[in-house]
């Protein structure tokens, strides 16, 4: 049995990462600053470690054949982190001879990011956060190149679904839909590429599976769902049984207090992303693991809703079957 020590178990993506990992057979240790994750079976063992300590993250993945590295500090730390961290990952896999997996997104590609963007595409961050991203893949290309590490990348889209808060679906799209407002932060007819959460995850498990197949670095896309900011909204008032209204984003309230809030300043940053059109070219994925995991997009932007306490279809057949039994 393969062990995978999972970094930043409480994240968006790492938790379902590591019960994916579980349920599919492998042996899983949850790393996290606290020693303690959210949700997880009884059988993940718990380790506590501080990323930017590198012999306290070397000792919580003893025993790892696979890391994957789900850190992911706040935006307003990403200059201070992200590399630090990214080195102390690379000495933690060097250290166990462990293949690393690695969730990218697609800062790396600035505006110059379209539809169907390939594994190839040329990588021009015009961000801060992006450029950040692009030297800390070269790291691990670098690390990869002298036999240190082996690292596969995972590019996907924005985040929805889980019951972890954090994302635009949840603190922007979804946040008012008990009200009956859909909040889109663009124009509603782009496209935008989306990650549905327990997809991307069984992917990893998926990916994992064949890493012994994989050259030293190897980057994948994967495709997830493309919609429209139309066909998201009309998914989820499906899924809510009623219409919604639609609402905006105040990009330029949000900008003016960006100068006080260096949060909003980061977010800010980032909004190009609703007003260029893109999406992601998985066929070099499906050519290595051949299906790979996608759940319909009404059914998904359903179960999404539901977690987050939407009064959906769902939930309220749910609630019926409940009372009928009682």
């Amino acid at each position: 049995m393969q062990t995978i020590a999972v970094l930043g178990a409480n994240g968006r993506l790492s938790n379902p990462v590591a019960r994916a990992f579980h349920a599919a057979g492998y042996r899983v240790v949850a790393v996290t600053r606290s020693g303690k994750a959210k949700g997880l079976p009884a059988e993940i063992e718990q380790r506590a470690a501080d990323a930017m300590d590198r012999q306290a993250l070397i000792s919580a993945t003893s025993g790892a054949d696979i890391l994957f590295n789900g850190l992911n500090p706040a935006y307003t730390d990403w200059g201070k982190y992200v590399l630090p961290m990214g080195e102390n990952v690379m000495a933690a896999a060097r250290s166990h001879g462990a293949f690393h997996l690695f969730p990218g997104n697609v800062y790396n590609f600035g505006r110059d990011i379209g539809e169907n963007t390939h594994v190839g595409h040329p990588q021009r961050a015009e961000t801060r956060k992006g450029r950040i991203r692009i030297a800390l893949e070269q790291h691990f290309e670098r690390e990869a190149g002298l036999g240190n590490v082996r690292t596969a990348i995972l590019r996907a889209g924005d985040f929805f679904g889980g019951s972890i808060r954090g994302t635009w679906f949840d603190l922007a799209i979804a946040e008012k839909i008990g009200r009956g407002i859909f909040t889109y932060p663009g124009p509603m007819d782009l496209p935008h590429g989306w990650a549905y959460l327990p997809d991307l995850a069984g992917t990893f498990v998926r990916l994992a599976d064949h890493c012994d197949a994989l050259q030293p670095f190897q980057t994948f896309h994967f495709t997830g769902h493309t919609l429209t900011g139309s066909q998201l909204k009309t998914l989820c008032e499906h899924a809510a049984g009623r219409p919604l209204k639609r609402a905006g984003m105040p990009w330029p309230l949000l900008r003016a207090a960006g100068v006080f809030s260096p949060m909003l300043r980061e977010v800010c940053e980032m909004s190009y992303l609703w007003r260029t059109p893109h999406s992601l070219d998985g066929s070099k994925l499906k050519a290595l693991i051949a299906r790979v995991p996608h759940t319909e997009a009404g059914v998904a932007v359903a179960a999404a809703l539901s977690e987050l306490g939407v009064d959906t279809a769902d939930r309220r057949d749910g609630a019926l079957a409940a009372l009928s039994t009682t």
